[in-house]
Parts: C-alpha cells; structure tokens; sequence
C-alpha cells in the first residue's frame, strides 16, 4: 500500500511539471509572436517610407545636374560642348572671356569650329595675332546681342548687336542671321543663351 501511494505522488509531481512546462511553452510563444508583430509594425513604415522617398531622390538629382548645367556661363557651355574650339580661342585672344562670364544677359550666335574653317586661308591666323585684336573684338561682339532672346522670341528685322551695329534677322523654314543659318537654337546658360551659327558673320566696315 505505501509503494502505491509512492507511484501516485510520483506520477502527480510528473504531471505538475509536464503543466508548468507547457505554461512556460505557450509564453514563450506569446512572447516571441509579439516580438514579430512588433518588428512588422515598425519595420512596415521604415519600408514604406523608403519607397516613397526613392522617387524623390531620383528627382532630386535630376533637379541637381539640371541646375548644375544652368550654372555654367556662355564661355563654359562654349568650352565644355567641343565644338567651340575656335570661338573660345577667339575670346581669348581678345580678352572677351571676363565680359561673357559677367552677369549680362547675353545673346551669342556662336559659329561652330567648321564656320571658322570657312574663312578664307590665313584669315584666322591674321585675327588671332596679337596687332589685329581690335578687329577680332569687333567681329566677336558683332555675334553678340544684349539680353537672353530665345527663339520664340526672336523677330524678323534688324537687331543692334554689342558691336554697334545691326544684324538682320530672318525668320520662316530657316532662321538666319545675316547670311547664316541658326542650326541650333536656345542653349542655355546662367547668363544667357547659345544660337549656333554655319557661318563667321563680319560686321561692315
């Protein structure tokens, strides 16, 4: 008989502990399911948030290198595009640099390296020496108008160029300037605006 009861107390203990085991089990699991919950409910926002603002920052950049590119004066739009190469070699030589990095505004009909090409043989290497600059200054600043006038806003008729004199401007299938075509209008710059020209316009004399 006291064997017995032995057994049976032995197995009640065994049953007790198979109980507090199982409590601590299903805490354990409350616990780790609210953990999870947690970590969902902050982790969703910081994800969400991140998404949102990934187009944001692709617009922020773009904003970035536009801007960056509207800060860059005539003479460095002129110099960076490649295909100046003679025209800033020009305003070198005749000490314009400074005047078209001011504020301005300025209008410049920019002839590319293949209209300086144009001019007769020796013309150029002539300019560019040192006795002429006074006759490169008034050529340059003949392809230069005061004020930034896109193409929408360019009129048929004469325009008073910093040089002194006029240019005519023609409009309809073509824009011309003088007797040179505009082949590429409005590139723009923090103090102003390119027109590129085909041609090396010469003031009269």
């Amino acid at each position: 008989m006291v064997i017995i009861l032995y057994n049976m107390s032995n197995k009640s203990s065994q049953m007790s502990a198979l109980n507090t085991m199982f409590e601590s089990s299903q805490s354990i699991k409350l616990l780790v399911t609210s953990i999870t919950l947690a970590v969902s409910t902050i982790s969703a926002p910081i994800v969400m948030a991140g998404m949102n603002n990934y187009p944001d920052k692709q617009a922020a950049e773009q904003s970035s290198t536009v801007t960056t590119q509207n800060q860059q004066t005539i003479v460095e739009v002129a110099t960076s595009a490649g295909s100046f190469n003679t025209l800033t070699t020009a305003l070198k030589a005749a000490d314009l640099v400074t005047t078209l990095e001011g504020d301005g505004p300025f209008t410049v009909f920019a002839p590319t390296d293949e209209a300086f090409a144009t001019l007769p043989e020796g013309t150029l290497e002539e300019l560019l020496k040192p006795e002429n600059k006074d006759e490169l200054v008034k050529i340059l600043t003949y392809h230069v108008v005061a004020g930034a006038v896109l193409s929408t806003d360019l009129e048929a008729g004469k325009v008073t160029t910093v040089e002194g004199s006029d240019v005519e401007i023609q409009l309809g299938s073509e824009v011309k300037v003088n007797d040179a075509q505009v082949v590429k209008a409005d590139i723009k710059a923090s103090n102003g605006v390119i027109h590129v020209i085909d041609k090396v316009i010469i003031p009269s004399k």
